[in-house]
């Protein structure tokens, strides 16, 4: 029996009796935390699409400059810290109520039902225990190349298959190839808008005909992480089609524009039927403690540190476009908090030397380039950045 089916038969015998399971323990992890295959070199994703490993395990307390996770360096807001700070004394107490009333919250920030939200520890918690379910049979998921690959790897570690359409020359999703991919064995068409790790978004009313159309065929996961820091925001989002009965998911996290990574909170929004498919296996609010769920709840009323928020990213975005320009390196179009782009070094060798000035930003190799991705921290931050950069490539 190969190594997949056995994985497929122990969590279908084991973890799913038990109501409640941890995938992360079951693939090896690099230093930047990625659960993947390695070799000497690349975090493999396979399609062509690969990640640089970073030559030695960096100290992240001791970098100048921590540009490579795509982490908000101005949050949490002060109010999130106040209710966190102010809830935690509770901790010995499980938090169902206040979760409940958190969801209540976020349907009707959202427009929905609360039996339309379901909570997770972040965005990637959702995309991966949504994988889980959907492909412990196989089948396939289509989406965009490259793509974040949350999914697209625990897909593939349940046995299922990953058919890659790559992006259009203008870096939106070729929506028409990848409706065109879909066979009898898909059983998600995902995409992420704006796209990491491209930064660059999609066009929304085409999307939204497009999910509107596909979603009648197939479940579509729209993962709308970074949709707050685009141009348009929520304004831009796919959340509309639940409540036309579409078969949608839809994903946010606190992680981005609330600068809550640490505190981790996300939910997606979706038909209540599909969202007790995958509650029936694992519940995604017990992953969430009573702190981080008040931290949440104050952050969204802080509309001012939100404002605050993503203007200081754009302001920091801009001055790296600018850079960049005045190289000549032709960076693709972000609307987010990271911005990638081709250099011309080898990403190992890349790599090295800008951790050797303590500056983390990540690499890769697709459509036969090499490429460096570099999140949004303060703008002395990216200063920073721009002088290892420089120094690095000569």
């Amino acid at each position: 029996m190969s190594a997949t089916l056995s994985r497929r038969a122990w969590l279908k015998k084991g973890l799913f009796a038990g109501g409640a399971l941890t995938f992360g323990a079951a693939l090896p992890m690099n230093a930047m935390g990625v659960a993947l295959r390695e070799d000497n070199k690349f975090i493999h994703y396979s399609n062509g699409f690969k990640e640089f490993k970073t030559p030695f395990f960096p100290d992240m307390s001791k970098l100048k400059a921590k540009l490579n996770a795509n982490e908000n360096p101005f949050g949490p807001s002060p109010k999130a810290l106040e209710a966190f700070v102010k809830q935690a004394p509770k901790g010995n107490y499980y938090s169902w109520n206040i979760l409940m009333d958190f969801i209540d919250k976020i349907a009707e920030k959202e427009g929905v039902k609360k039996e339309n939200v379901m909570m997770g520890p972040g965005s990637s918690d959702l995309l991966e225990k949504t994988a889980i379910v959907t492909f412990v049979k196989g089948g396939n998921i289509v989406s965009g190349d490259p793509a974040y690959m949350s999914l697209v790897n625990v897909t593939k570690a349940m046995g299922g298959e990953w058919k890659a359409v790559k992006l259009l020359d203008d870096y939106q999703h070729d929506l028409k190839k990848m409706e065109e991919a879909i066979d009898e064995n898909t059983k998600i068409v995902y995409i992420t808008n704006p796209n990491n790790p491209t930064g660059t978004i999609t066009d929304a009313d085409e999307l939204y005909k497009f999910v509107e159309r596909v979603s009648e065929k197939v479940l579509v996961f729209v993962d709308e992480a970074y949709i707050e820091l685009s141009d348009k925001g929520i304004d831009s989002s796919m959340v509309s089609l639940v409540n036309k009965g579409k078969n949608v998911l839809v994903s946010r996290t606190f992680s981005k524009i609330h600068g809550m990574a640490g505190i981790r909170v996300g939910y997606m929004v979706g038909l209540q039927e599909t969202l007790e498919k995958i509650q029936k296996i694992t519940r995604g609010g017990m992953g969430i403690t009573g702190p981080s769920i008040m931290a949440a709840s104050a952050s969204m009323d802080d509309a001012d540190f939100l404002e605050m928020s993503k203007a200081k990213i754009a302001e920091s975005r801009e001055y790296t476009f600018n850079m960049l320009k005045s190289k000549g390196i032709d960076y693709m179009p972000s609307q987010t908090n990271f911005i990638i782009f081709p250099i011309e070094m080898e990403g190992e060798a890349f790599l090295k030397k800008m951790y050797e000035q303590k500056v983390g930003v990540r690499a890769f190799n697709f459509w036969d380039k090499n490429w460096c991705r570099v999140s949004m921290g303060t703008l002395d931050a990216m200063k920073i950045f721009t002088g290892a950069f420089e120094n690095t490539i000569g």
